[in-house]
């Protein structure tokens, strides 16, 4: 197969232990752009989580994309357009914010330029903030702060097993009207409903003229199982998650053994 177009996943899969492209990914990944392939980075950070990383591969210049919120948010990075926007319903917005407030975790939405925390800061509301190199705010007034922005997602942190009674909870009365699942076992996504990376993926190659038989798919992740399972080729990293690596068609190296440099060379 002829493959046009690579998508990866950031943490764990494109970046290293260190959150870093190593220079020999990074000048595979421009030299494949070069020759008319696309980049699409594909993540559950927020759009200006990634733009570093799109600035550093040259997307601009060559039209590759950023699919941001996990999903929710398809951006051209050459025109700098939205070309796919969802938000979550607004009549959602408190009782998550409710149920997330009967447990220890942290509520976080995303605000223009900072990290917007609705309950108690905890060490994984900090990594994300590290992450994604915004400051958090804290509030008191959450519901009032995120009513005036566009909420393609909201992410609750906490210790593992106290994320897991919410996300039972939030599945329970969401079901059917959101899509609630977790990235990583701290980190719990409510996002609209049937929001993910391969239903957004798919709006992408309908509106560029791709198929998903032309198209890579990278990740470690459980919020990557659905790009991996829809890719023509669906690749895990060696680091990735059980179920990750289950359902992909090829697994390569780790993120810090350069595996997205292997598969460039191997398949593109």
């Amino acid at each position: 197969m002829n493959y046009q177009i690579l998508v990866l996943d950031l943490d764990g899969t494109l970046t290293n232990s260190e959150k870093k492209i190593t220079p020999p990914t990074l000048e595979a990944l421009i030299r494949i752009q070069e020759n008319g392939k696309k980049v699409v980075l594909a993540s559950g950070r927020p759009t200006y989580g990634v733009e570093p990383l799109a600035r550093e591969l040259h997307l601009e210049r060559y039209g590759s994309y950023i699919l941001s919120f996990n999903g929710a948010r398809i951006t051209d990075c050459r025109s700098g357009q939205i070309i796919y926007n969802r938000t979550l319903p607004a009549d959602s917005i408190r009782p998550i914010y409710e149920i997330a407030s009967k447990y220890p975790v942290d509520i976080l939405a995303y605000g223009p330029s900072e990290l917007i925390s609705g309950l108690q800061i905890n060490q994984y509301t900090e990594q994300e903030s590290r992450i994604n190199h915004i400051p958090i705010k804290q509030t008191d007034h959450f519901l009032d702060e995120v009513s005036s922005i566009s909420n393609n997602k909201f992410l609750l942190t906490g210790e593992p097993a106290e994320i897991e009674k919410v996300r039972k909870e939030m599945i329970s009365h969401f079901r059917g009207y959101l899509n609630i699942y977790c990235s990583e076992p701290f980190f719990l996504e409510i996002m609209p409903q049937n929001i993910d990376k391969a239903f957004s993926l798919q709006k992408l190659l309908n509106s560029i003229g791709l198929t998903a038989d032309e198209m890579i798919c990278c990740g470690d992740g459980y919020n990557d199982v659905t790009m991996i399972e829809y890719a023509g080729l669906g690749v895990a990293m060696q680091n990735a998650q059980p179920l990750v690596r289950e359902k992909a068609d090829y697994i390569t190296k780790s993120n810090d053994e350069d595996g997205v440099l292997y598969v460039i060379e191997k398949f593109m």
